[in-house]
């Protein structure tokens, strides 16, 4: 296959459409222009493919090079004039691909099942188990209402007992649901469970669902084996879900390669980045309703999605699951609860505003930490080890309350925070952006921080799936903006005492508890650092041991942050905790 010399890849968001223009220059590709436009797939229009044509059409004017013909289709190939080689795109239009899961054992199979899901791009709406309690027609009344694009059919592990899944399976046979989209359709259903019970769920289920059967997502207690549910999901959402969406087969035909998913495409680049450096990352993705949390943990990929935190339809939700005491605590002025509440319900309402005040621009931040916080809190608490794997019994073990798995999280081990979204990508200073991040994350030890500059993260995944060099290459020179690195000491600490001393290049260290401090260092130059932690301390080596390696510069610099982590180091008076986050936003200049 010959590499393209420019390509055009788009997204088409649930109310923008935005458009990158990548080309080949001096052999290197690079992004040449953006352009965006309202996503066009509600009425009048009803036609996803008027709004890529309205932001390619933008891209055309803003680099002087006709792009559409007279009939607004794109021109390809690209003859040194006009057009363009390659088309692709992503999308999470008209709601994206909702789901519903289903497996025998809640913590088990049925968890599984919601990875795969969520790997795919998929908004889990609900997941049923043979052992959650509910009666058979509260489950089959609630899948008729939710009517989801898709349901994913898990359960019991290969030449186990076939009972519960086919229990499961004539549940959805009695429901007898209808897909969101194309209710003239059937409902399209994966099957992904006991190889032993393909016959009989196919007999129940194959003339009433679109029925696509393949290999067991957990064909052992040990193993999960969750690519070929999540491929086919993907391959579904094309058929049955965007088939029916309002002008998605004239995309369909547009593009070169099959649509993917937008968070799918996003948790693919991530993926990507993890694998390349060997290191251990964490993607986040704040929208206006939702919150996506990506992680790579030892190689090992998890998403989440947070479908009522978001930054203007979901953000009273937020509010609520915060309560208003833990987002004023990051205001830094004076404000009464019902004036915090007013403001940011007026955001509900009027979801495209932006923030008209700095003191607007300060609650829309505050509000997203919180948001940011509640979001990877939930990923910590699903991103698990696989529940059922017998393991040999230790004392930590025995105290162990929930009786499951921990987290894979783990902050310590953490190289990489990547931040995507408006509240982020458009923070009016860069150093607002670290600040939030550094706030909500809380990261421990040495953690690098960037953010998406301009939400290209979801083209960039799925041209990685075709050229994955020249998506890196993109990924890395113009959509990561290097913030700089954070360095935090984890343990416990008291007011004025010293949690840090050492080096770093030439400057001396001496950091405080409750401190933070700011070094400048630029994008692209990293630093030697020899850091000594107080006792009980740890920044990465172990408890009071030295720290030696490099840290990376960035926009922003090298973050050194003082002020404890669980708990965090908040003064219990509310003027003495006003005067914190004065001090902390004047340190970090943001």
């Amino acid at each position: 296959m010959e590499t393209p010399h420019s390509i055009i890849a788009t997204d088409c968001g649930s109310t923008t459409t935005k458009a990158i223009l990548i080309e080949e220059h001096g052999g290197e590709y690079r992004l040449v222009a953006r352009g965006e436009a309202p996503t066009t797939v509600e009425a009048p229009a009803e036609d996803v493919t008027l709004g890529v044509r309205n932001a390619i059409a933008e891209l055309s004017e803003l680099i002087g090079r006709p792009l559409l013909d007279s009939q607004r289709s794109i021109i390809k190939p690209y003859d040194g004039r006009q057009g363009v080689d390659m088309y692709l795109s992503t999308s999470s239009a008209g709601g994206g691909l909702q789901m519903v899961v289903a497996g025998v054992v809640r913590q088990m199979s049925a968890a599984s099942a919601q990875k795969a899901a969520l790997g795919a791009g998929a908004v889990v709406m609900e997941a049923f188990a043979a052992n959650d309690r509910r009666l058979p027609h509260e489950k089959t009344e609630l899948i008729r209402h939710l009517r989801p694009d898709m349901v994913l059919l898990a359960g019991g592990i290969d030449g186990g007992t076939k009972k519960h899944v086919i229990e499961l399976a004539q549940l959805f046979a009695a429901a007898d649901a209808r897909p969101r989209l194309g209710s003239s359709y059937l409902l399209p259903i994966i099957y992904a469970g006991n190889a032993e019970a393909r016959d009989e769920v196919r007999e129940i289920l194959q003339d009433k669902v679109a029925l696509e059967i393949v290999d067991n997502l957990r064909p052992t207690l040990e193993a999960e084996n969750l690519r070929p549910a999540r491929m086919k999901i993907q391959e579904q959402f094309l058929e049955h879900v965007m088939a029916h969406a309002p002008g998605y087969p004239n995309l369909i035909a547009m593009a070169d390669r099959p649509i993917m998913p937008t968070p799918a495409a996003v948790g693919a680049i991530i993926q990507r980045i993890a694998a390349k450096y060997k290191a251990n990352v964490v993607g986040i993705d704040i929208g206006g309703a939702t919150t996506d949390v990506f992680s790579v943990f030892s190689g090992v990929y998890n998403r989440t999605v947070s479908a009522n935190y978001g930054m203007s339809y979901s953000i009273s939700n937020v509010l609520s699951e915060a309560g208003v005491d833990n987002v004023k605590r990051w205001v830094p002025f004076d404000i009464a609860d019902n004036a915090l509440r007013n403001s940011l319900k007026n955001k509900m309402i009027r979801p495209t505003s932006i923030p008209y005040t700095k003191e607007d621009l300060q609650l829309e931040q505050a509000l997203c930490r919180e948001a940011l916080r509640l979001s990877f809190e939930q990923h910590c608490l699903l991103a698990t080890g696989l529940k059922g794997v017998q393991k040999q019994a230790d004392i930590g073990a025995m105290f162990d309350q929930d009786g499951g798995e921990g987290s894979l999280v783990d902050l310590l081990a953490l190289d990489m925070i990547i931040g995507s979204g408006g509240v982020l990508s458009h923070a009016p200073k860069r150093e607002q952006a670290a600040l939030m991040m550094l706030d909500a994350f809380l990261p421990e030890g040495v953690t690098r921080l960037a953010v998406d500059s301009i939400f290209m993260m979801p083209q960039l995944g799925v041209l990685g799936e075709v050229y994955p060099d020249i998506a890196t290459a993109v990924f890395e020179k113009d959509c990561l903006v290097a913030l700089g690195t954070s360095v935090a000491p984890v343990g416990p600490g008291k007011a004025g005492r010293t949690v840090l001393t050492g080096k770093i290049g030439d400057e001396h260290v001496d950091l405080k508890y409750g401190e933070l401090k700011l070094l400048p260092l630029e994008d692209g130059k990293t630093a030697y650092a020899e850091l000594q932690p107080a006792r009980g301390l740890d920044v990465g080596a172990g408890r009071g041991r030295l720290w030696k390696g490099e840290l990376s510069g960035g926009c922003v610099g090298i973050l050194l942050d003082g002020r404890g982590r669980r708990p965090f180091g908040w003064a219990s008076a509310p003027e003495q905790r006003l005067d914190q986050v004065r001090r902390w936003a004047e340190a970090a200049k943001a």
